[in-house]
């Protein structure tokens, strides 16, 4: 291995392992679900709210991000190591003082709107140590990513911490991700210096390749983010339904670290290796239609043998991760090079808009109909993000991406 290749490399490792360790604050308080519901007398409604105020404290950061070029203008390793520093204080605020839900959906917001700051410009340094195998670099950040957000469940199915002392591991790794980030530089294939303009946060859906990229990675997000939210419940409810057991000797949270943390890495790394090697267009299509397919079948195993529904919770954890990287990866090949941090970030904003509303709709779903269908409401967005991904396959803009592979 030549030293160019060598730097490249360390680099990805160190930013994978800062962006593990940062994103850990994603989910810690969903973790601790049951602990907190207990504590503080939640209903679904407030359950929900600690998860999608993350995502809309996400969204705005991104937005501002976006409509200011601010990845494309400040240190893309200053925004993710003050982001993860100012996300692991909020955190530990909630742990240490909190008692209400008001003063903690608050605290999460601020959360979230600290992590918009780790993850698009950490896709950005990503790129600019990878032209060619920039699908698996990528597809490897998102699994670091994947596994720092399932590792709460871990703390959570591995240890009998009390619910506070679980968000106070988390704001360590955060705090630690941000050391790390110390250690991380651009590499030499930088994007061209940025100017302010207002009008690139909408260039990215104005241009037909970058458009319908967006458009699959939408249909992605409708999916993923539900699944990764509520999948602790349904697994530790399917028990509950079946009379007790467990999932090959795991409960539901550490069932769900191995299905979302582990799996889910798998899928991502695996996913940016096979985009690399078959295209873009045709991994994201396998990938959807795979996921989509999990998402309908869970819910017909629930209150059945754990052993089936933990196989058939593996296959959803790595397909519904394995595309992720993959829209992205296609945003930095197709938008305008000088705008690529603000591109991202216009289509990581909109999309986590949407997991919004799929996370408010899981509960009052399951009251109308049951788990055993659910889930199948995620299937609708996988399918639309085939059809996108499959347009874009027959376009010319297709061989800009991949080295020319769709």
């Amino acid at each position: 291995m030549t030293d160019g290749a060598s730097a490249r490399w360390r680099a990805l490792g160190l930013l994978s392992l800062a962006e593990l360790l940062a994103l850990s604050l994603w989910f810690s308080a969903s973790a601790v679900l049951p602990a907190l519901s207990r504590e503080w007398g939640l209903d679904d409604g407030g359950r929900a709210g600690l998860t999608v105020a993350v995502q809309a404290g996400f969204i705005v950061g991104a937005l501002a991000a976006a409509l200011s070029n601010l990845a494309d203008l400040v240190s893309p390793r200053a925004l993710v190591m003050w982001g993860a520093l100012a996300g692991a204080v909020a955190n530990a605020v909630l742990a240490l003082w909190v008692t209400d839900l008001g003063v903690a959906l608050v605290l999460r917001f601020l959360t979230g709107l600290c992590l918009a700051g780790t993850y698009p410009p950490a896709m950005k340094i990503a790129s600019t140590w990878f032209r060619e195998d920039r699908g698996l670099a990528i597809g490897l950040l998102v699994a670091a990513v994947t596994m720092g957000s399932a590792a709460p469940h871990l703390i959570r199915g591995l240890t009998e911490l009390p619910w506070r002392h679980t968000l106070l591991a988390a704001s360590l790794l955060a705090t630690l991700g941000a050391l790390t980030m110390t250690l991380v530089a651009e590499g030499p294939h930088r994007f061209p210096v940025a100017r302010f303009d207002l009008r690139m946060a909408a260039a990215v859906l104005r241009e037909r390749g970058p458009r319908l990229a967006c458009f699959g990675y939408f249909g992605h997000m409708w999916e993923l983010y539900a699944m990764w939210t509520w999948l602790v419940v349904f697994l530790a409810a399917s028990l509950e339904e079946r009379g007790g057991g467990g999932y090959a000797g795991l409960n539901a949270s550490a069932a769900t670290f191995v299905c979302v943390g582990v799996a889910g890495g798998v899928g991502a790394y695996a996913g940016g290796a096979l985009a690399d090697r078959w295209g873009r267009t045709t991994l994201t299509i396998v990938a959807m239609a795979l996921s989509g397919l999990c998402a309908i079948l869970i819910g017909l195993t629930f209150g059945g043998p754990p052993l089936l529904t933990l196989l058939v919770a593996l296959v959803w954890g790595i397909s519904v991760i394995a595309d992720s990287a993959q829209f992205s990866t296609a945003v930095t090949e197709l938008a305008p090079p000088a705008y690529v941090g603000t591109a991202l970030t216009t289509q990581t904003c909109l999309g986590f808009a949407l997991t919004m509303v799929s996370i408010w709709l899981i509960p009052p779903v399951v009251d109308w109909v049951g788990w055993r269908w659910a889930f199948a409401l995620l299937a609708v967005g996988p399918g639309l993000g085939v059809l996108a991904m499959a347009r874009l396959r027959t376009l010319p803009e297709a061989r800009l991406m991949a080295g020319g592979r769709r």
